[in-house]
């Protein structure tokens, strides 16, 4: 059913309670998701993106029992992925020949690569065109290349005041009431960073530029429509200002220690490490995972709030365990800035796995200390002697 946003702008769109993954597997949800879509009836009738494909066959069915599907005069695709466009190849023969489809470019490009080429009267936007929907009313377009691909866009509709921001500002997060203001607040803003952390922080340099474009603008914004999550109408500016601290190479007061183990010897080291970041610094926050057994995306969140992180494997195979490594080539594409690392492990025989950490960590763009804990067999009261030489250069 339609639920009403502003004035003649409605959600239309698929709560998810029981999503537990998305992109594959490769993000984890706990708290649900949402697939937001909205439908604008002013003097012409506009949808604004569609929802994912599992969905696409009832939400058709509920768009026709909500309004006659021959007075849509356009779509807006925002973003070409199939958690938006996936219900484009059952909506669209319902709805009048020709009706178009505003894109960008790229978009063009994604949706025709996945759904084949139909024969759709696309009209390609750039960011500043804008078209007139009646009322005094129009919505401009905003392109937000590589938030999170290159075909995104966001649509901003005059009058309402209202920022479609597409993949942007949102969350995997499902709000049955639908705006920020009714969400859990402490959720919220976990679920919000988590979607940043693992979707967005690898672009963000490019975002930081795009806020200051959108800023440029002039826009008065009243809400945020999002894609996904709960919807910003009370002070919807606040993600705005969080995204702009998040990508300024974002860091807390905390320290992550993240290992994998075989027979114990090195969650010994990690579980002394962080013992010792306690004891030197009280007021940092410490967090322990094994990484084989921690969810990776949860993981990534705090790795992003850590202004330092010590990293551990026993050698295996002359190398590191293939958890760690999978772990770190994760991190490495999250393009993390301005963070210390430390790594330590234990071996029985050839013992390269510290060396191979202190590589990839800093091949994955972390700033690795010199000081190690690399065990024979077992951590030895000499070795743990070394951790407060480590200890205290990871915090300096």
């Amino acid at each position: 059913m339609r639920r009403l946003i502003k004035n003649n702008v409605n959600w239309i769109g698929y709560i998810d309670w029981e999503l537990e993954s998305f992109h594959g597997d490769d993000y984890s949800i706990f708290n649900g998701s949402s697939q937001n879509a909205y439908l604008i009836e002013e003097e012409k009738t506009v949808l604004i993106d569609t929802i994912w494909t599992p969905h696409r066959f009832d939400y058709v069915e509920n768009l026709k029992s909500e309004i006659d599907l021959n007075k849509i005069d356009f779509v807006v695709a925002n973003h070409g992925e199939c958690d938006h466009s996936g219900a484009l190849m059952a909506l669209m023969p319902e709805l009048k020949p020709g009706t178009p489809i505003y894109c960008t470019a790229n978009a063009v490009k994604s949706i025709e690569g996945q759904y084949g080429k139909r024969g759709w009267n696309f009209q390609v936007v750039k960011t500043g065109d804008s078209v007139e929907i009646g009322n005094n009313k129009k919505l401009i377009f905003v392109e937000m290349r590589m938030l999170h691909w290159p075909d995104s866009m966001a649509t901003y509709l005059t009058g309402d005041n209202i920022l479609f921001s597409n993949d942007a500002f949102g969350q995997h997060f499902a709000v049955e009431e639908l705006f920020n203001d009714k969400a859990d607040q402490c959720l919220l803003y976990k679920e919000a960073m988590k979607y940043f952390v693992n979707i967005l922080n690898p672009f963000a340099a490019i975002l930081a530029k795009k806020l200051d474009e959108i800023a440029k603008l002039n826009l008065d914004i009243d809400i945020i429509a999002t894609s996904h999550g709960a919807i910003w109408r009370d002070n919807p500016m606040q993600i705005v200002k969080k995204y702009a601290e998040w990508a300024n190479a974002y860091q807390e007061n905390q320290v992550t220690v993240a290992y994998d183990t075989m027979w114990e010897g090195t969650a010994k080291i990690a579980h002394k490490i962080s013992e010792e970041i306690a004891r030197q610094s009280p007021d940092t926050v410490v967090k322990v995972f094994n990484i084989a057994k921690a969810d990776k995306n949860e993981m990534m969140t705090e790795l992003f709030k850590s202004k330092a992180i010590a990293v551990g494997s026993p050698t295996v195979g002359n190398s590191i365990l293939s958890s760690v490594m999978g772990w770190i080539e994760f991190a490495k594409q999250l393009k993390f800035k301005n963070k210390k690392a430390a790594a330590f492990g234990c071996y029985g025989w050839s013992g390269e796995s510290v060396k191979i950490l202190q590589e990839k960590l800093k091949d994955a763009g972390f700033n690795v200390i010199d000081e190690n804990i690399k065990a024979a067999w077992t951590m030895t009261d000499e070795d743990a002697a070394k951790i407060p030489e480590l200890v205290k250069s990871l915090l300096a």
